[in-house]
């Protein structure tokens, strides 16, 4: 087998290698040359639509049809999107193989996988009056370039949100590209527009003419790092720039006097440029190198190189990695190349290849990471089973060495060999498969219904395979045509008990299929209330609904249930529904006190719970601003429950409120005061305030409120009303039912220690030592010693002797003196 520099191309000081992929692309009766052809990053898919500017003659009334044709880089045919939504003006991929297609008017479909479902959104800013020219993509956005050379500008494809960019100059464009924001000093996209002679860079803020001069350029092109432009002239020379445009790199003259049909970068090193059947590959310092093809040649650009398409090959054309140049390279003495030849050695028996390791023993850990890093990159299988076998013998040579690369670049192999396969169609690279992820690779071999081998690689590297069974499962939900049931157990034979499987998302799509019935038999499996209850509700499972709900514990679930329910189905039916359920009659209670009486009160009586009714006529009627309204809920809440016995206690509770109600419509018009919604004791109180002390006993007989409330009613009253000499002519001959000593304790809250007084002889009941504190506390401390002496108690004295000053002190002596003679 001939070695890799066989197809290496020597480019100025620089090599780089054509490898062909794959062989017999396209039937050969596609015209290859009369679609548009745009192939998503990290070699994905490929879509091609027929341009509005190309001559074609129908070969038959299929392919008269107009559609998106979406192909694997081996030809494979994906998906085929009829298309009769107006001109189509561009095509183009997001970096997770999201499909963008711009139509002439602005709008904008957005597929999310290769199935064909899409979310619409348009551009706005004036596109559909003036339409769109053109359009440029890049990883997560695009721009569209109007008619009237406005900018319109999409930076996220989920939440797409267009923007109008700064206003460029008028004047045709003869070219432009994006610049990404990741490679702007702001951060955000740039656009460059050549125009006339020059080239101007536009943002959202400003235009900025760059003040060139050898234009008008045909061709404008970005490198993949943001850092190089390449420009193509009028006259047929390429320039590559600074993306500064302070400095000029290299120069290259095609001679060609037929501008290219395109101009794109291969990896960030060299640019190459296309006609229809001829590219020259431009490398550093204007060196170049033609290839010539029997086809129309399409370019699809990466970031580590170029795919070329066409109708009979499908090639990738890069700058020789550093590592199989050092390897492979003629003549080279690189530790990792006489390594590999050590193994070829080895494979012959000879000893040489003892010789060989000897000879770079010093390097030998740096050679096995060289074969190993070359290997990663080769496509051939067999070089890449002589790099490792390079690489084992290598690392079996050294007494210490980390494997872990090693095995991780085994591992890796063996997945892009498995998607480089031609029925698969992923040609990555070692770069692009580490920048896709092997993560972001599952995903795209779902897309593609590859599930065996998805599922194979997932659990290879140990990958979660969850969102793999998921979408299967929805695809059978699409497609099958068997019935229900027998879809219903073979997706729950093979889905449950996997983890983290979501039977929610494949009974939605049942049911987006007007599937409802599997959808609610595949929502049984679902062990997640919250992603149950809402699908169950779509498909006019309530009652299942509010269940789920109930047995998930979480309240505002229920709460949220039993509103679509109330808005869904008659009142009638809706209080059937929860009556059978306690919490959810429960919720409705709590809610509906405070947001909906009236419909609290229509369940009451429709599940004939008079208690319940009468207690929200009696809330309802404390509620009232009003004594009419109040007065007749009263009334009414005792007639709901006075047939029932049982209730004969609230009967009279509620009678008595009326009752109530009744004097305090009256006392209120006589006095002018608010009585409404005070309770009897209030209203006594009111009514002592106001000197209304007839009144307040006539509301004691009427309710028969106790001596000793109403005295505490009236102590108080009085007491807050400052009515000294009320409370003086209550100490005089009369006997209170509460006693003494609650006058004497409200009367000294209330700061007046000498009625206080009044009332301390009055309480006989207490000790003399309880009289003599009180005293004490009215500041009467000669009082409080003539308590002592009757009691004839020394140490009292004592005491009080230690708290008298003046007058009272020597009263306290005195006293102590006639106890001791009356020893």
């Amino acid at each position: 087998m001939s070695k890799p520099p066989a197809d290496w191309e020597r480019v100025g000081d620089r090599f780089y290698r054509k490898t062909q992929i794959y062989t017999s692309v396209f039937d050969p009766d596609l015209e290859l040359e009369n679609y548009v052809v745009t192939g998503a990053p990290y070699s994905g898919a490929v879509a091609l639509y027929r341009g509005e500017d190309k001559i074609h003659s129908y070969r038959n009334s299929q392919a008269a049809k107009p559609s998106i044709d979406i192909y694997s880089c081996a030809g494979k045919l994906i998906r085929q999107i009829p298309w009769d939504r107006g001109t189509i003006k561009a095509v183009g991929w997001s970096e997770d193989e999201r499909l963008l297609v711009v139509t002439e008017d602005g709008k904008v479909r957005s597929y999310a996988d290769l199935q064909g479902d899409y979310t619409p959104f348009t551009l706005g800013h004036g596109s559909e009056e003036h339409g769109v020219l053109s359009c440029k993509f890049w990883s997560n956005g695009l721009v569209a370039l109007l008619g009237n050379n406005n900018l319109v500008a999409v930076t996220r494809y989920d939440e797409p949100r267009p923007q109008l960019l700064a206003t460029p100059p008028a004047g045709e464009v003869m070219s432009w590209t994006v610049v990404p924001p990741e490679h702007t000093s702001s951060r955000s996209v740039e656009v460059m527009l050549a125009i006339d002679k020059t080239v101007y860079v536009v943002d959202a803020v400003e235009c900025e003419d760059r003040g060139l001069q050898a234009g008008p350029f045909r061709h404008i092109g970005i490198s993949p790092n943001g850092k190089f432009i390449g420009l193509y002239t009028d006259d047929g020379r390429v320039w590559v720039i600074s993306s500064d445009f302070q400095d000029r790199l290299s120069e290259y003259e095609s001679k060609v006097k037929t501008p290219p049909k395109d101009l794109q970068w291969c990896g960030d090193n060299a640019v190459v440029l296309a006609w229809e059947d001829e590219i020259h590959l431009i490398g550093p310092n204007g060196s170049a190198s033609k290839f010539f093809y029997e086809s129309f040649v399409h370019l699809l650009p990466d970031i580590d190189g170029i795919r070329i398409m066409t109708g009979d090959v499908c090639e990738f054309l890069q700058k020789v990695p550093d590592a199989t140049e050092d390897v492979f390279r003629l003549g080279s003495t690189a530790p990792a190349a006489v390594l590999l030849d050590a193994i070829d050695q080895l494979e012959k028996k000879s000893p040489k290849a003892d010789d060989n390791i000897q000879l770079i023993r010093a390097n030998l850990d740096e050679a096995v990471d060289v074969c190993v890093r070359a290997a990663g990159l080769e496509y051939s299988v067999h070089w890449q089973k002589q790099l490792l076998k390079a690489a084992s013998f290598g690392k079996s040579v050294l007494d210490l060495y980390n494997s872990d690369d090693f095995v991780d670049m085994t591992e890796t192999l063996r997945v892009l060999n498995a998607v480089r396969f031609y029925e698969i169609g992923l040609p990555l690279s070692y770069e692009q498969y580490i920048r896709l992820t092997p993560e972001s690779l599952v995903q795209r071999l779902v897309s593609r219904q590859e599930y065996l081998l998805a599922l194979k690689i997932s659990e290879y590297l140990h990958l979660p395979a969850d969102r793999i069974y998921v979408h299967w499962a929805r695809q059978k939900v699409r497609s099958s045509s068997t019935d229900e049931a027998s879809i219903c157990d073979e997706i729950v034979r093979k889905l449950q008990g996997k983890r983290g499987i979501s039977f929610e998302e494949v009974a939605q799509a049942a049911y987006d299929e007007g599937r409802g019935k599997l959808a609610t038999e595949l929502l049984a499996y679902e062990p997640r209330a919250g992603r149950q209850v809402p699908l169950l509700l779509s498909v006019g499972e309530e009652s299942m609904a509010l269940d789920k709900a109930i047995e998930s514990g979480d309240t505002d679930l229920v709460f949220y249930v039993l509103l679509n329910l109330k808005n869904k189905i008659p009142l009638s039916s809706f209080f059937r529904t929860i009556n059978s359920r306690p919490v959810a009659t429960a919720i409705v209670e709590a809610s509906a006190i405070d947001q909906d009486q009236e419909m609290l009160r229509d369940l009451y009586y429709q599940d004939d719970r008079r208690l319940d009714g009468s207690n929200l006529l009696l809330y309802e009627a404390l509620s009232a601003p009003d004594i009419g309204p109040a007065a007749d809920k009263l009334k009414s809440a005792a007639k709901l429950i006075r047939d029932s016995k049982e209730y004969a206690p609230q009967v009279t509770a509620l009678e008595d409120a009326q009752k109530l109600l009744r004097f305090q419509e009256a006392f209120e018009k006589d006095t002018g005061e608010k009585f409404v919604g005070s309770s009897v004791n209030e209203t006594m109180s009111k009514l002592f305030k106001l000197g209304q002390g007839k009144r307040a006993a006539k509301v004691q007989a009427e309710f028969k409120v106790s001596e000793k409330v109403f005295w505490w009613v009236r102590l108080r009253a009085l007491v807050g009303r400052r009515d000294w000499r009320e409370l003086e002519e209550s100490s005089k001959g009369r006997k209170s039912p509460i006693g003494w000593e609650p006058f004497f304790n409200e009367i000294l809250g209330a700061g007046n220690t000498k009625v206080a007084a009044l009332f301390i002889p009055k309480c006989t009941a207490l000790t003399v030592a309880e009289r003599i504190d009180m005293w004490v506390k009215c500041g009467m401390v000669a009082k409080a010693g003539e308590e002592a002496l009757k009691a004839k108690d020394k140490s009292a004295l004592e005491e009080l002797r230690a708290q008298a000053s003046g007058g009272q002190l020597l009263e306290i002596e005195r006293m102590i003196g006639m106890l001791q003679r009356g020893r």
